[in-house]
């Protein structure tokens, strides 16, 4: 009792009753409330002067919440030939995917995909995309549905067209059935396939990191080097949202327009590239070799209008680009080589401004002695002739002969050398352009040069070089790109051609025309005697057999087989210059049976063309119009008002596609192809169709195309105005 007692004593001492705890406890609650209140205050004053916090701010917050932004994607450049035919062009794909969950509803509207649906479904999709299997997309669907997953990508549909994609919605609607949906893609299309493909190149989608935005961005080839000019800058739109995160109607903002790219002509002609491609295609079955080159060369203005190099590949599908002899490089400009006997025809040239050259001099050919090498002619080892002069030193490509030349010009050969351009960069434009090598300070490399060895060159150098022999003494600079358009801004860069020197006289230059004659025209002194050849020409030409160096030595039996043609002879129009690299055995036909048709085919659309220029067609382009969802027929009158050539495709209504998109150019009297909303559309005549418009059609229509010939179509596989119930069409081509 006494311990309770004291402790009543210590509360009462101190003060410690129940009703003054509670007043107490009653203070300190008042004031830590005055004290929140005054934080809280301070606080909110703060953030309300500062608009931030805890380093965010609540203005950038705020704006997020209810207002939404959209990149404007620029329009990458075309790529077209000189005539206007597109090359390279932007497109859209699309991707597809299911979705699978049951709560995509819009109130009683199932917009899932039912399970009791996933046969149709993959019939749907098999029917439309080709490379899609129905039971790999059964699978896939089932085994997402078990698995509880809101949606699953469909495998193998990643690169579905926009005709694909219809098909498909046009099915699921047909039978009342929902699940399928598509994700946008930038994609890139190159309508002719195989063309020139390692100039042109092929562009990719590229996921920026940053952003998450797919764009296009070139790989290789022009889509690659001028990618700047083609890339565009995108666009940014702003616009309120919902509390829903959904546009608000009426408050979209452009805030920023997208520049489209730029558009690029190259100097290649469809008509002669589509040709040359048939061509290559044919010599390359029949031969293994590491490679095979072919190249065009308008010789009053330097422009490449024809260019080809096989092993190649598809640009579109990629096919090609895995195989193993596949070669990366763009060989008219990266490959540095030793050209051979084709150099004579500069060495001949040089010599005789030199005077150092006489045509009817005679000399005992074979071999020479040269400070400690020995010089032997092609057909030392079976016996050579007796003599020769030195204008047939040239036809019958002899190596005695051109050393003779090369030591009476002493250093005026290797001062010539450069000046014909050698051991420098044409500076085409192109990216991994070799600069050749000259040859090393010693006598005996000086001589080889003569005749093409012991100095590395690039396709292009030989080509401007060559430009000197076929322009009279004035040499060109090989030419790949004809102009560069700024639709934006209605501007553009025009290439004219430049002279980069005249390194020979113009008599020496028509010389060593006429004595290239001889290398075709000779029966006894022409080592490719009837050859070559084109209709009512007369052809220049240089053969050449160039030992292949590799590690400082020379390969036994592995060659490079070349020629260098150029015609008419007394004016020509075009230089061609074709190799052939290390093949298993030599044939003398293929590379006749790559060169003669082409150059026959550029001598005659020359003709036509000079025809056009006489009867002053009009050669302004023609801006292709939207004729999407007009009435056929009046979208046919304003075709042909406008100086194109209409063809209607099907007997639907209304127009819902067209084989030019809107705003690009044709050249006048041009087809514009335009398909009508006929479900069964009947198969034109097409008869003396170009190849051109033909992949055009095929196009359109969302078939295959094939061709047998090459020129213009003579047969086609679906009669005129028969159904077309196949994917597939074939054309017979024939020359006009």
């Amino acid at each position: 009792m006494r311990m309770i007692e004291k402790i009543r004593q210590y509360f009462k001492k101190k003060n410690l009753s129940t009703r003054n705890n509670r007043k107490k406890v009653g203070i300190i609650l008042f004031a830590t409330s005055i004290g929140l209140f005054f934080l809280f205050v301070a606080r909110l004053s703060y953030i309300v002067v500062v608009g931030d916090v805890a380093g965010e701010s609540l203005e950038t917050q705020t704006k997020n919440l209810y207002q939404g932004s959209e990149v404007v994607k620029a329009k990458r450049g075309t790529i077209y030939d000189r005539n206007g035919e597109a090359i390279a062009e932007d497109a859209t794909s699309y991707s597809l995917y299911a979705v699978l969950s049951k709560a995509y509803t819009n109130g009683d509207e199932k917009l899932y995909a039912e399970e009791k649906n996933f046969d149709k479904l993959a019939e749907i999709i098999s029917d439309a995309v080709g490379d899609v299997d129905k039971k790999e997309t059964l699978q896939v669907l089932k085994e997402g549905s078990q698995e509880n997953q809101y949606q699953v990508d469909i495998p193998n549909a990643k690169s579905i067209s926009l005709q694909q994609r219809e098909k498909i919605e046009n099915a699921m609607d047909e039978q009342n059935i929902a699940g399928l949906y598509f994700t946008e893609h930038p994609s890139r299309i190159y309508p002719n396939g195989v063309f020139s493909s390692h100039f042109i190149g092929y562009a990719d989608v590229q996921n920026d990191e940053e952003t998450d935005q797919e764009s296009l961005v070139g790989r290789m080839g022009i889509e690659e080097d001028y990618n700047d000019v083609l890339k565009g800058k995108d666009g940014k739109i702003i616009y309120q949202k919902d509390n829903y995160q959904n546009p608000l109607p009426g408050t979209v903002a452009e805030s920023q327009s997208a520049v489209d790219g730029k558009d690029i002509y190259t100097t290649l002609d469809n008509r002669l590239q589509s040709s040359l491609e048939i061509l290559m295609d044919q010599a390359w079955k029949d031969i293994d070799a590491q490679d095979l080159t072919a190249v065009l060369m308008d010789a009053k203005s330097g422009e490449i209008v024809s260019m080809s190099q096989r092993p190649t590949f598809n640009p579109e599908t990629k096919k090609g680009i895995n195989d193993d002899d596949f070669v990366w490089s763009n060989l008219f400009v990266e490959d540095n080589y030793e050209p051979g006997s084709t150099m004579k025809t500069m060495t001949v040239a040089s010599a005789i401004d030199n005077g150092a050259f006489d045509p009817e001099e005679t000399y005992k050919p074979g071999e020479t002695k040269l400070a400690d090498a020995t010089i032997r002619d092609w057909d030392y080892e079976r016996g050579s002739k007796p003599s020769l002069t030195m204008r047939q030193a040239l036809s019958w490509s002899s190596n005695v002969g051109m050393v003779k030349l090369e030591q009476r010009m002493k250093d005026s050969w290797q001062r010539s050398l450069q000046e014909f351009g050698f051991g420098r960069s044409t500076h085409s434009g192109l990216s991994g352009e070799k600069s050749g090598t000259l040859p090393e300070d010693n006598v005996v490399s000086h001589a080889m040069t003569a005749f093409g060895q012991a100095i590395g060159v690039t396709q292009f150098q030989m080509l401007q070089a060559f430009s000197s022999i076929s322009n009279d003494g004035a040499m060109l600079k090989p030419q790949v790109i004809d102009k560069i358009v700024d639709e934006t801004n209605d501007d553009e860069i025009v290439n004219q051609p430049e002279v980069v020197g005249h390194p020979i006289s113009e008599k020496a230059a028509k010389d060593v025309r006429k004595y290239m004659r001889d290398t075709v025209e000779s029966e006894e002194y022409g080592t490719a005697y009837d050859q070559y050849k084109v209709p009512n020409e007369h052809v220049s030409a240089k053969t050449g057999t160039a030992q292949i160096s590799q590690d400082g030595s020379y390969l036994q039996g592995d060659y490079l087989y070349s020629v260098v043609l150029m015609t008419p002879s007394e004016d020509p129009q075009y230089v061609m210059y074709l190799t052939m690299n290390q093949p298993e055995q030599e044939d003398t036909e293929v590379l006749p049976s790559i060169a003669n048709p082409l150059l026959e085919r550029a001598m005659d659309l020359n003709e036509v063309d000079e025809s056009e220029d006489n009867q002053e067609t009009s050669s302004e382009r023609v801006r292709v119009e939207d004729y999407r969802n007009l009435e056929a027929d009046a979208a046919a009158s304003d075709v042909q008002k406008k100086g194109l050539t209409p063809v209607v495709i099907g007997d639907g209504n209304k127009v819902v596609q067209q084989s030019v998109d809107n705003g690009e150019r044709l050249m006048s009297s041009e087809k514009l192809l335009l398909l009508t909303n006929d479900k069964t559309p009947m198969m034109p005549d097409v008869s003396g169709w170009s190849k051109a418009d033909l992949v055009k059609l095929g196009d359109l229509l969302d078939v295959d195309v094939s061709f047998e010939g090459e020129g213009y179509c003579v047969e086609q596989s679906v009669e005129p105005y028969a159904e077309i119930s196949d994917n597939k069409l074939h054309f017979d081509l024939e020359e006009d």
